[in-house]
Formats: structure tokens, sequence, C-alpha cells
């Protein structure tokens, strides 16, 4: 018997599989961005919401999948995912998301089937506009651990003291300093003082 559960989980994966969030795969098949939230799952009454055949079919078209690997999705693989806190990278400067060492806390996030990291606290950001590209596109999600040791030449997310969160590639850093470069050719790379710096964390994974 197919379950409510499971045809969502296939949804998830279907979603992790190409690089994307749940509102990024719908976003992706041309439906309401909200279409796949976790908060559409259920009605107000208490009563199990299923997805449509057609929103099914758009996901499946949107990312070149054929009904067999659903059917796969659905039964099984996937076990190497597992679900980690998810909120757009616009909303990640606002107070409360993170704490002072930057993982995750608080009310809020959302939750995204990621391939497993070695990091309970890894934390998903969707990515909006185009201001990183080429290396970030409109409705990618990158994966950060805020565990991970931090070099020279990583992609990394920083949180500045004033509430400023950017995603940039580490040039240098010393204790008097963090010289961060540029993803985009079109924006400036940025200095900061180390003092300025509230938290810096890596980027392990993206979806391309």
């Amino acid at each position: 018997m197919l379950t409510h559960d499971q045809v969502w989980t296939a949804i998830d994966r279907l979603a992790a599989r190409a690089g994307l969030s749940a509102s990024g795969l719908a976003k992706r098949a041309g439906l309401d961005p909200t279409t796949f939230n976790k908060s559409k799952r259920i009605t107000p009454d208490g009563r199990e919401r299923w997805p449509s055949t057609e929103s099914v079919s758009k996901s499946l078209a949107a990312t070149n999948t054929g009904i067999d690997t659903f059917v796969e999705l659905i039964e099984g693989p996937g076990k190497a995912m597992r679900a980690i806190p998810l909120i757009g990278f616009a909303e990640a400067g606002a107070g409360g998301f993170f704490d002072d060492g930057g993982f995750p806390v608080g009310k809020g996030w959302d939750e995204v089937a990621a391939l497993a990291v070695n990091d309970e606290h890894a934390y998903a950001l969707e990515i909006s506009g185009d201001s990183m590209k080429p290396a970030y596109r409109d409705g990618d999600v990158i994966v950060v651990s805020p565990a991970a040791t931090v070099r020279k030449g990583d992609r990394v997310v920083v949180k500045t003291k004033d509430g400023e969160v950017m995603a940039k590639e580490l040039r240098r850093r010393s204790t008097k300093s963090i010289e961060l470069a540029s993803l985009n050719p079109n924006h400036r790379d940025r200095t900061f003082a180390a003092k300025d710096i509230e938290w810096i964390a890596r980027i392990v994974w993206a979806s391309q």
C-alpha cells in the first residue's frame, strides 16, 4: 500500500537528487513555489493532502526523471540523505536563526533532504536571485557546516556583526582581518576587520 509519507518523501528525495529544496523543485516545474511545502501536506483540519498527479508529472519532467526512478525513490534509495534545516539565503541575516557561533537555532526553519554531512548542525540555504552567478543560481541549495575547518580557497558563508550575510571565497584570514573574493565578477571583493565578523562557516555542498 502506498502511503502519504512515502509519496512526500519521494518528492523530497527527487528535489534533493536535483540539488533543490522542495520549493525550488516546484519553481523549476512551473508550479507555485509553495506547492510542495511541508505546511501544505496536512490540511488545517488535520487531513492528509496528497500531491496531484499533474504536479508530480511536471516535477519529473523538470528534473528529467523517469517514473521508474521515482518508484525507486518511494521504495528506498536516499538512505544516505537526511533532513536538515533550511531557510532562504535572504532570510539568514534576520535575527533568531543562528547563535553567536553560527549554529542554527530557533523557529522558522523548513527542512530539506540532503546528502548526509558529518556535522549534526549542518543546515541549508536556498539561493534567491542572480547575485551569486555563475557559482550559484536562483533556486540552488547550499549546505553549510559550521563545524567544518575553514581554509584559504574555501567557499564560505560569513555573517558580520552588523547582520550582513554573504557567500564568498576565503582569500586570506589573519588574526586582524579577513579577505573575501566575490563569487560574481560583477561584485566587489570585501575585506573586514576580524573583530567585525560574527562567524564564518564552510559551504560543503551545493547543487549545480
